[in-house]
């Protein structure tokens, strides 16, 4: 008993001090995000820009200050934590569902066909609907694809794991073939936009983009908490679920349509953005273990602290230039996966 006491004690000090430095982390990158760009800002014109419409401090000296953090910085910040929230605990969940840690969002297609839905708006309307005909078109193109995968997976009321997957393969193809050709018949300048957007950034964000993906990505994350303890159930196999009355085919399409909505809520507005949704619920169930209870905060905050690190990088690793976010998370996530592949590799898993 006395064994069981003390390994259980040092399991919740290993989360808490998880927590903590990932917590601390995620706060220093999201105010060095803040001072950092082409118009540097010092801490103290931070703060105050921060806390003067609370009435907590004086407004800054330099109006400019206030007017680039608040116009500029502060959505763009916002939305890169909404957008790394979504991405992490989306893969959480996949990964949870398909009791399979190398899982992630684009495996139902939702990626693939957001990418088809932007180029299109991007080549013949851009500018419909006061500017939001990409980002919705995205959305609505990545939950229909993601909805042809699960329907086309059925079978005699079923989805089978591995169908689903085959199928999201197949519609996947089917999506980037289409974008391609969106692509080829683009002018130039429309081509160029397809290009960066597939390849995700967090330019020219401003507020209204910034309530409407928290909306949803609120919405999606707090019921994928409620399914957590479903989830942990689930990883002990369809039939242990079954027994204690967890109906397995619902809580898939529930968890599946939750991962779908926050991907195609995060890629609406930001591109297509690799190995988030892979890597960090990984890294954060060798750290912490496969309870899904605290790996589905955990992977909140470190998705959120990965694309404002990402961003970061994006936009000052070369002056005066903005570059596609999805080079970073692809620089962290290729060779994080490739070492962690290894080591299962090496312990014969």
């Amino acid at each position: 008993m006395a064994s069981v006491t003390a390994g259980i004690a040092r399991r919740n000090a290993r989360v808490a001090l998880t927590f903590a430095i990932v917590i601390i982390a995620l706060c220093l990158a999201t105010l060095v995000s803040a001072l950092l760009g082409q118009y540097p800002i010092g801490v103290g014109e931070v703060l105050r820009s921060l806390f003067a419409p609370l009435g907590l401090t004086e407004y800054p000296h330099e109006p400019l200050a206030f007017s680039t953090l608040w116009n500029i910085r502060f959505p763009r910040i916002c939305l890169g934590l909404l957008v790394g929230a979504a991405l992490a605990v989306a893969g959480a969940v996949m990964q949870a569902v398909f009791s399979n840690p190398l899982a992630e969002p684009g495996i139902v297609g939702v990626s693939s066909g957001a990418s088809v839905g932007a180029a299109l708006a991007l080549v013949f309307a851009p500018h419909a609907l006061a500017g939001f005909s990409v980002p919705l078109a995205a959305f609505l193109s990545g939950l229909a694809a993601a909805t042809i995968v699960y329907t086309l997976s059925r079978s005699q009321g079923k989805a089978d794991v591995i169908v689903l997957v085959l199928t999201g393969i197949a519609v996947t193809a089917v999506c980037t073939a289409l974008a391609s050709i969106a692509t080829y018949i683009a002018p130039t300048t429309a081509r160029d936009h397809i290009v960066f957007w597939q390849m995700g950034s967090l330019n020219g964000t401003v507020w209204s983009h910034v309530w409407i993906v928290a909306i949803v990505v609120t919405f999606g994350i707090a019921v994928s908490f409620t399914l957590a303890q479903q989830l942990d159930t689930l990883s002990l196999g369809e039939r242990a679920a079954g027994h204690v009355g967890i109906n397995v085919q619902r809580l898939r399409l529930i968890a599946i349509t939750l991962a779908t909505l926050l991907t195609a809520a995060a890629v609406s507005y930001a591109g297509v953005i690799a190995f988030v949704g892979l890597i960090v619920p990984h890294v954060m169930r060798l750290a912490l273990g496969p309870v899904n209870r605290v790996l589905l905060p955990a992977s909140m905050f470190a998705g959120a602290l990965l694309i404002t690190l990402s961003d970061l990088a994006a936009r000052t690793i070369i002056p005066f230039a903005d570059l596609p976010i999805g080079i970073f998370t692809a620089l962290v996530g290729g060779p994080t996966f490739f070492i962690l592949l290894r080591t299962r590799l090496r312990m014969g898993r």
